[in-house]
């Protein structure tokens, strides 16, 4: 069943709201096994949204269309739909006495134009909408199917749950789609690509998808199946695969974050940790204590922006930090291992670094950042020329941080 998404409202064109809807609808058909090809956004005219549903009939077999079921002049979905498919439009009387009721009992007369609500196109059936006065409809068509909701999420998403995908369900087939998502630190999307395009290639069912974010790169994975346990069976053997050929670098799953897992195994493995930032401004802080839990384990973050507060805050002597300069492996060691000292942890990592647009040089450019971690017996410092805005700097230096952090823990158990 291929399904196209027609998002009707001029609103959504002029990004003055996002397609939630979209995605919501999305999602749930994917839940039924139902394949989504298309999606449509167009503004309040008739013209164009005739035009956007000629197209989507001439390819899609069910279409879903969400908004314009309003009272206003501009909500013309229904109105328009009906003249495309030549199909007259006929009072519901039901609806329009549910209305009549809904105005009375707020001790109002109804308007007229809300009227227009119990209008409906030969043939449909009306979908119950309990949250406002737009009725959803149900037009079947031909061999298609046309579904038309109304745009508040307050009103579609209970909709479409309660008494749209109840019914969806029965033409689907009694297929679903189940995904699920492999998070991954430490390799590039071309890297990973390459690591697995064997694999990628041989799969048709279940699918491998790529999504690449700043600092990591997400493996959609996505199984259709008769059940929800034979999907997920088809995503453990690709999971088991995708692991073996990327080891450690696979850090999670799902809704699993990378400063969460780090907490994770500092808790495990009862150790302490505190931070030391400079270029990173807290930030790195910010992500370890956003974890419920994480005064087990995390002691305290200095933000040292300064040389004078590298001095002051962390001891660093002011003549090594005029040799070698702020942004410097040396400093860099320095703000781990001092920073380990004073926080009395056991572990502190330590970054510096320039986040640009300014501020670099040619020998260090923005983007150059250095990221040391020191325990009581080591120290170890990395230098890396990350690309981007000030803002994705940063953030990569902070999540970079923690992978190395979640590399050294798991390392110490080899």
């Amino acid at each position: 069943m291929k399904t196209e998404i027609i998002a009707v409202g001029t609103e959504l064109l002029l990004g003055q709201i996002s397609n939630g809807n979209a995605r919501f609808l999305s999602e749930k058909l994917a839940e039924l096994g139902i394949d989504v090809y298309w999606h449509s956004t167009v503004g309040d005219n008739t013209v164009r949204l005739a035009g956007v549903l000629k197209a989507a009939l001439d390819r899609a077999d069910l279409l879903i269309l969400c908004g314009g079921l309003g009272p206003t002049m501009d909500d013309l979905t229904k109105e328009t739909a009906a003249e495309v498919l030549g199909l007259p439009l006929e009072v519901n009387r039901e609806w329009e006495y549910r209305l009549e009721q809904f105005f009375s009992g707020l001790g109002r007369r109804m308007p007229e134009n809300n009227r227009k609500q119990a209008l409906l196109p030969r043939g449909a059936q009306i979908i119950l909408n309990e949250y406002g006065t737009a009725p959803g409809v149900w037009l079947e068509y031909g061999r298609q199917l046309l579904i038309l909701l109304p745009g508040p999420p307050r009103e579609l998403e209970p909709m479409f749950v309660c008494k749209v995908m109840p019914r969806l369900q029965k033409l689907a087939g009694g297929k679903i789609i189940v995904s699920r998502v492999l998070k991954v630190a430490g390799l590039g999307e071309s890297a990973l690509e390459e690591a697995i395009a064997d694999l990628k290639a041989a799969q048709s069912n279940p699918t491998i998808a790529p999504l690449a974010q700043y600092s990591e790169v997400h493996l959609r994975l996505t199984a259709k199946a008769g059940s929800r346990e034979e999907a997920e069976n088809l995503l453990d053997g690709l999971e088991d695969k995708l692991r073996n050929r990327l080891g450690e670098s696979v850090f999670g799953r799902d809704g699993e974050r990378l400063e969460e897992q780090v907490g994770k195994m500092l808790m495990e493995r009862k150790l302490t940790l505190a931070v030391a930032e400079s270029c990173t401004g807290g930030l790195l802080a910010q992500l370890l204590t956003s974890v419920p839990g994480s005064s087990a384990y995390f002691l305290q973050g200095l933000v040292t922006y300064s040389n004078r507060s590298k001095t002051a805050l962390l001891g660093i002597d002011p003549a090594r930090l005029c040799k070698y300069g702020a942004v410097s492996p040396e400093i860099a060691g320095a703000m781990a291992e001092n920073g380990r000292k004073l926080a009395g942890s056991d572990l502190c990592l330590a970054v510096t670094g320039i986040a640009g647009p300014t501020g670099g040089t040619e020998e260090k450019p923005p983007g150059l950042v250095y990221i040391a971690s020191a325990t009581a017996h080591d120290l170890d410092c990395r230098r890396f020329n990350f690309p981007g805005t000030r803002q994705s700097i940063q953030e990569r230096a902070a999540a970079t941080a923690l992978n190395l952090l979640r590399l050294k823990l798991l390392r110490q158990e080899q």
